[in-house]
């Protein structure tokens, strides 16, 4: 499964990266905006923004080019590794 996460806390991004690959999951991690979103998002199965810590510009250009990919999209106020176990505990099958 593959996962993006837009937002959260710079000095956390290797902690997002291992708790994805527990569970079996190829992340992709944009914490700070991009330009050219739309060639680095490509087509994953599940998007987590980590919406207190992204720009209103990053979210809506997101939101723009997943609409109509069939992407799960999760929202999170938190970015805390809790708030990111409990969107990939709904949303992937952990072995």
């Amino acid at each position: 499964m593959s996962v993006v996460i837009l937002g959260g806390n710079e000095c956390m991004e290797r902690q997002y990266k291992e708790l994805c690959r527990e569970y079996q999951c190829r992340a992709k991690i944009f914490i700070k905006p991009v330009g050219g979103l739309k060639n680095k998002l490509g087509n994953p199965d599940l998007t987590v923004f980590f919406t207190n810590t992204m720009s209103h510009k990053m979210l809506r250009s997101a939101l723009c080019e997943l609409k109509g990919t069939g992407t799960v999209i999760a929202h999170s106020k938190s970015a805390s590794m809790s708030a990111l176990r409990s969107i990939l505990e709904e949303h992937t099958v952990h072995a």
